[in-house]
């Protein structure tokens, strides 16, 4: 994300220079914890640049392993918000996104892969510069403290897994042999797991401070 830090700093710096009205805002949500600068363009047009992540754990199963999964979150928003009607909107633009899963597993007892070996593994979006399309209520540089919440969805592709089998030294080769034979079967049933993930759901609420 080092390049969209580079990102965020030019155009805060744009849009410092050019609203008449701007706000920060801080939120919670499916994307992480995050902050949002806004500024108005226009009487119901502004732009919002923010940042947001979070890591946390959680179990992932197929039918012969089950994985400890290690959630990544690290995105970089940069949106229009057009209001139409007072503090409805419709925000559309870009997630420059760094999100990443990655996966440890282990043979289940009576599960289809073969015991005797461990998995590790990384799951990313397919698109790191995903399209965004949303709803909303409430801009971030309205004047005062004021709630905002967002809903839409990220096109991130479907996200890409890739899998690795590994043999310890205590795995005899027979073992070794039939897990590795068995990799790309069991990639493929992580894969059908998080193809549904292809649009990811955004949804955060937060406040805003205007001035």
């Amino acid at each position: 994300m080092k390049y969209g830090r580079s990102v965020l700093v030019v155009a805060l710096a744009v849009a410092a220079g050019s609203a008449q009205a701007a706000g920060i805002g801080v939120r919670a949500g499916t994307t992480g914890l995050g902050a949002d600068f806004g500024w108005d363009i226009a009487p119901t047009l502004g732009g919002r640049i923010g940042l947001s992540g979070m890591n946390f754990n959680t179990d992932v199963d197929t039918d012969g392993v089950r994985y400890d999964a290690k959630v990544k979150l690290a995105n970089l928003n940069l949106l229009l918000d057009w209001s139409p009607l007072g503090p409805f909107r419709i925000s559309a633009g870009f997630i420059a996104n760094n999100n990443k899963v990655d996966l440890t597993g282990q043979p289940s007892s009576g599960g289809s892969f073969p015991q005797g070996a461990s998995l590790t593994g990384t799951v990313k979006p397919d698109k790191s510069f995903a399209p965004y399309l949303g709803v909303g209520y409430g801009n971030v540089w309205t004047k005062g403290v004021n709630f905002y919440f967002d809903l839409g969805i990220m096109f991130q592709g479907s996200p890409q897994v890739s899998l690795q089998v590994n043999c310890s030294a205590s795995t005899t080769p027979a073992q070794c042999a039939a897990a590795q034979s068995q990799g790309e079967a069991e990639r493929q049933r992580v894969q059908d797991k998080v193809d549904k993930y292809k649009y990811y759901p955004v949804a955060n609420f937060g406040i805003t401070i205007g001035f």
